[in-house]
């Protein structure tokens, strides 16, 4: 069994999943758009362009995403994506990475349980946690 996020965007998916497929090294392993779909007949044309589905491997872990049609969108709300790695400059690199044209919650930095901790919403809406849980004792910043 595993628990895979899936998670929806306003018309930006495809560039959102190229991005993330940049920032954590992974392979997009499908995109399909509405119009390329089964369905295709069954949407408006200015849905055909966006993303119905599309997945990314990330190492062990998938990341799934779509874009909704306009009348199903709502912003994320009530959870957080989140990134876990091992060097803390690693997880500077990421954080820095997925915070450009966002918002940074909580600036990276170390805390009482991690080396390096930090949330932001991206540029898409997404809302992230990037953590790096090496012993606090084995690096400072």
């Amino acid at each position: 069994m595993e628990i895979i996020p899936y998670v929806f965007f306003n018309g930006q998916c495809a560039a959102a999943i190229k991005f993330y497929e940049k920032v954590f090294g992974g392979k997009v392993q499908g995109l399909m758009t509405y119009g390329d779909s089964p369905a295709a007949k069954d949407f408006p044309p200015d849905q055909k362009d966006k993303i119905i589905h599309a997945r990314l491997d990330v190492g062990h872990s998938v990341l799934m995403a779509s874009d909704a049609t306009p009348e199903h969108h709502a912003p994320p709300q009530g959870f957080s994506l989140s990134v876990s790695v091992k060097d803390p400059a690693e997880a500077e690199r990421v954080f820095d990475a997925l915070a450009e044209n966002g918002t940074i919650q909580m600036p990276i930095a170390q805390t009482f349980w991690s080396v390096r901790f930090g949330m932001l919403t991206d540029q898409f809406g997404m809302p992230w946690m990037v953590n790096c849980e090496q012993a606090a004792s084995t690096a400072s910043r």
